[in-house]
């Protein structure tokens, strides 16, 4: 099992969407599992104050309420990602176009949604 760390946005996208080959992910891409930095779930937790993203992030929050947690903390997640691929190589989740130069420029690989599906970019 692969696991798959995620941005906040590629979590708001994954809980409020609905994906149309998330049930059979395993035979597309391989066993893969999302987990969430600590920086990121910090981060729904903050957004939950906006009027206007209130609902889509209680949805995230409760979506992820079953992700593994994982300890990279900090104040930025995306500088955060970029300093875990730094050292540890791995596969992001992401839609984020700057955040995926940085992750690819470092040794990453991207996971991100292409017309409501997921797909790993080259």
């Amino acid at each position: 099992m692969v696991e798959v760390l995620t941005d906040t946005n590629f979590l708001i996208h994954l809980a409020t969407q609905r994906i149309k080959n998330l049930d059979n992910i395993d035979v597309e891409i391989g066993s893969i599992s999302f987990v969430v930095p600590k920086v990121v779930q910090n981060e729904l937790n903050n957004l939950k104050n906006d009027i206007k993203k209130k609902q889509e992030i209680i949805t995230t929050l409760n979506y992820i309420k079953n992700f593994k947690i994982i300890p990279i903390d900090g104040k930025f997640a995306d500088k955060e990602l970029i300093n875990y691929v730094k050292n540890n190589g791995g596969i992001i989740g992401t839609m984020d176009k700057e955040l995926k130069k940085e992750i690819k420029k470092n040794g990453g690989s991207i996971i991100s949604f292409s017309n409501n599906k997921i797909v790993l970019e080259p």
